[in-house]
């Protein structure tokens, strides 16, 4: 699932009306288990100056990169934090675990051959969905059509204990990018197949 995606429906998850000093937080949670995914393009666009095709067929699977995207997309890790938020009663850790486990929970059936290991490090099992968020010869085509109208529908129901402008119009881009996109990217799939 696509990062601003996981933020939005994040927000839509745990965001509350009554409590509008978590959205940062809840926002974050949606955002931080792909820090390494955007580290590691940064460092094989900008450092390494790899070719697309290199980056995410070969330099994306090396062991180190998928340990560090494994860690922070670690479920049990994720739940370690949770109960120690819970055994302080520090209520932001556990929204923020929370947050962690929501997102990798949304990863778990739209990710095929580029699947994470969600229960690192105690296995290093994948599964691979038969569902793709991206590629169109697993779904990718109605998987990102399905996740727009959920980040479109996520987007009206946070809009209400969204209080910041900013919040707001990034809401509003993220999801105009959104429609803009799957139409360069797959309409045309739909209308030439």
């Amino acid at each position: 699932m696509n990062t601003p995606s996981h933020a939005i429906l994040n927000l839509t998850a745990l965001g509350k009306s009554n409590f509008p000093e978590y959205n940062l937080l809840i926002l974050l949670s949606g955002i931080v288990p792909d820090v390494p995914i955007f580290l590691f393009y940064g460092w094989a666009k900008l450092i390494q100056k790899l070719p697309e095709a290199t980056i995410w067929s070969e330099a994306y699977y090396a062991q180190g990169w998928q340990t560090a995207i494994a860690l922070f997309h670690s479920i049990p890790l994720a739940a370690i934090l949770l109960l120690i938020g819970y055994w302080l009663n520090w209520q932001p850790l556990e929204i923020f675990a929370l947050g962690l486990i929501g997102h990798s929970l949304l990863d778990l059936p739209v990710h095929h051959d580029d699947a994470h290991r969600h229960f690192f490090p105690f296995s290093n099992y994948r599964f691979i969905s038969p569902f793709s968020y991206w590629n169109p010869t697993h779904y990718g085509v109605w998987v990102s059509a399905l996740e727009i109208l959920l980040v479109m529908g996520g987007t009206v129901y946070c809009w209400s204990f969204v209080q910041s402008w900013l919040g707001k119009i990034l809401m509003v881009l993220v999801n105009s990018a959104y429609v803009i996109l799957w139409f360069l990217f797959y309409f045309r799939l739909i209308i030439f197949s």
